[in-house]
């Protein structure tokens, strides 16, 4: 039988594993080490202490240091072989890495990405810093709430917008694609459809939905949707094609593109929240024959150094700014009840792989 922790005391690893039944090394690989620990018993040990708000070993205390450990954890929805290959990743960095640097602390990436599991988790409660920048992770991540339960700064950038006592970081995602909405719709452009990243936690490729994409877990992606819907039809519900791709790459747009294309050839347009993508849906545009805009026209999203040189039309996002101002949020964070939110500006860059609809594709 499990005996509750004596609450007149603050709960330690020895404690819990006492009300267990335990010995604390098996609490402690609960942690540390859950490979080594059944599904069974993580989950009793975790739920006592999450009943009695034990957020774990201290991990400073575990590496016999004292004081201020000098280092920021960044935690990407990724893996991390992505955020050093994705140019709007790395630009974050870049301006997150200024930040830091001037203040004189180092930066540890923290991969979130899939697989997700408790040893994931266990490198976000163990990592010995000073506080995190989360970096778009979807809603309800678990290591994002495993965080929180530290109580140290954190900056979450981009997405979920709510947070608990964390600050936010991001851009007006809706009106942003809404205003590219309206531009395609200024042009004539009726059949559009929408190449975008994850929508979810499970690896789909393929067609999403009104329900899947309105029930995304990336909030990002899901207010990118609504709002281009919304500046392409007003307030009728007018349809777009949606198409998902789990990885954010060229190949991922090349593919969705054909893909988009083969369902409904009379799309005059392709959206891509992300500049990768549209890279990759241009290269699928070009392997099909047509000319853009031509024939079709693209369009991006980020501005990332690639999309000026491929000529993309693309709404445009400070990202060095933003990785800068998340870090000198952070350095200033100041554990208030009410967190700070900042918008940055987006503009529309409108440059050569957009025009009207050809009129014999309409």
């Amino acid at each position: 039988m499990t005996r509750q922790p004596n609450p007149s005391k603050a709960p330690t690893l020895t404690s819990i594993a006492r009300s267990l039944g335990l010995s604390p090394a098996t609490v402690s690989n609960v942690y540390n080490h859950p490979e080594r620990v059944s599904k069974s018993v993580s989950e009793r040990v975790l739920a006592v202490a999450d009943a009695v708000g034990y957020a774990g070993p201290d991990p400073v205390a575990r590496q016999f240091r004292r004081g201020k450990s000098e280092t920021i954890g960044v935690v990407f929805t990724d893996e991390m072989s992505f955020a050093l290959r994705d140019p709007a990743s790395v630009s974050l960095l870049a301006g997150l890495s200024t930040a830091l640097q001037d203040a004189q602390l180092n930066l540890l990436l923290l991969p979130a990405g899939p697989p997700l599991g408790s040893s994931r988790v266990s490198n976000v409660m163990g990592a010995v810093v000073d506080g995190f920048v989360f970096y778009s992770v979807p809603d309800d991540d678990p290591h994002l709430a495993a965080a929180l339960k530290r109580r140290l700064p954190i900056v979450v950038v981009d997405e979920p917008e709510v947070v608990g006592h964390a600050d936010w970081l991001g851009l007006d995602d809706h009106s942003a694609a809404a205003d590219l909405g309206r531009y395609l719709s200024r042009l004539g452009h009726r059949k559009v459809g929408v190449i975008t990243s994850r929508l979810g936690r499970t690896r789909h490729n393929g067609p999403a939905d009104e329900e899947m994409w309105k029930n995304a877990v990336y909030s990002v992606q899901r207010n990118r949707i609504h709002g281009l819907r919304e500046g392409l039809f007003g307030a009728d519900a007018g349809s777009i094609a949606v198409e998902e791709r789990f990885e954010n790459s060229v190949d991922a747009g090349v593919t969705a593109l054909h893909t988009l294309l083969h369902r409904d050839p009379g799309i005059t347009a392709v959206c891509c929240f992300g500049d990768v993508l549209a890279i990759g849906a241009l290269e699928g545009a070009r392997q099909r024959g047509l000319s853009v805009p031509g024939d079709l026209t693209v369009t991006g999203f980020d501005d990332a150094p690639e999309a000026a040189r491929a000529g993309l039309t693309t709404v445009r996002q400070p990202l060095f700014e933003k990785g800068r101002i998340a870090g000198e949020m952070l350095l200033s964070h100041p554990f208030s009840d009410r967190p700070r939110r900042r918008y940055l500006p987006t503009s529309l860059e409108v440059r050569s792989t957009s025009d009207r609809p050809n009129r014999n594709s309409m």
